[in-house]
């Protein structure tokens, strides 16, 4: 059984005790909560889809870490005119594991 859900604008597909990354939730570290924008469910041959979400359907997960992902650099460089930037950003992520998957 699996589910595909939605989260800070993009979709993951979900299945129980699996763990995927997501970009940063406002949840501590083993606190457990619903994402309650699903928009498909399989089980087996039956696959749901939701228009644009499925009525009724959660997913429960539990999160696992909070962290901060490498660093990215971003250079501006304008040629000939002694103009030179550099600029660096790390996203800040969160770590969830699946717990159980509901269909509505």
């Amino acid at each position: 059984m699996y589910a595909i859900v939605e989260s800070g604008g993009r979709q993951y597909r979900a299945e129980e005790g699996h763990s995927f990354s997501v970009e940063k939730l406002p949840y501590e570290v083993g606190e457990q909560f619903d994402l309650d924008n699903v928009l498909l469910v399989a089980d087996g041959d039956s696959i749901t889809v939701g228009q644009p979400s499925v009525e009724g359907a959660s997913v429960k997960a539990t999160v696992v870490e909070q962290y901060r992902g490498k660093k990215i650099f971003v250079w501006k460089y304008k040629p000939k005119k002694r103009y030179r930037r550099r600029k660096g950003h790390r996203q800040s992520y969160t770590r969830i594991r699946i717990d159980s998957i509901t269909a509505g």
